[in-house]
């Protein structure tokens, strides 16, 4: 991965990212506007064994869902945790160090 990539993947989950889990295992996702396909397709290339769900139609929103987990997520945590995300988005740093704390990353 480039310098770029890196740096455009990480602003991706800064403004779009969500860290939590399903009560067994951690997850990062990425929700947006099924029109942002591009993207999607960049995020499955740039995280190996990542996952893209949808279109969904629902409420009035047509939406995909990306999502990272298991060897995926491993791989992502490591490029994270050489972020300074408590400098760049400390609110950003706080939910991604609470995934980390909640599942003992």
């Amino acid at each position: 991965m480039t310098d770029f990539e890196k740096g455009l993947l990480v602003g991706v989950l800064i403004g779009e990212g969500h860290f939590g889990g399903d009560g067994k295992q951690p997850y990062v996702t990425v929700r947006m506007h099924s029109r942002n396909e591009a993207l999607f397709r960049w995020l499955l290339e740039m995280v190996p064994g990542s996952r893209l769900y949808g279109p969904y139609y629902h409420g009035g929103r047509d939406y995909c869902q990306w999502m990272a987990r298991g060897p995926a997520l491993k791989s992502l945590v490591s490029l994270l945790d050489e972020t300074p995300l408590f400098i760049l988005s400390p609110p950003t740093y706080q939910r991604y160090i609470k995934m980390k704390e909640g599942y003992r990353l």
